[in-house]
Order: structure tokens, then sequence, then C-alpha cells
């Protein structure tokens, strides 16, 4: 029986936090920054949490369910 195998994109993409919830960096941080203000910069640094509509996918891409 071969091994099943985590998805390599979500790994790099998504962080499992100690109580379980799914984190992942906020978009729109790469280029362009100068025209976005401070406040939005700042929201964009802290972690996002997976919606409960994606989180059974998610899971399943990293083989937690």
């Amino acid at each position: 029986m071969p091994k099943v195998k985590t998805n390599s994109s979500a790994k790099k993409r998504f962080k499992v936090t100690g109580t379980g919830k799914i984190t992942h960096q906020k978009s729109f941080k790469r280029h362009i920054l100068t025209k976005k203000s401070k406040k939005r910069k700042r929201n964009m640094r802290i972690d996002g949490v997976v919606a409960k509509s994606h989180v059974d996918f998610v899971k399943r891409l990293l083989r937690l369910k």
C-alpha cells in the first residue's frame, strides 16, 4: 500500500495552531504597496484564520482528516 502524501502547496501555505485553528498569510502584501495605507498594510501582517466553510477542505489537503 503506498503512502498517502500531504499536499505540498498546502503545507507551505497553512499552519495549524496549538488550539487546532488553521492560519494563513494575508494576500495583497507582495508589491504595489505605495498606494496602500499604513493601517491596511499593518493589518495584513497578522495571520488570517481559515473560514469555517473551507476548514474541512484544507484539513484534507494537510491530511489531518
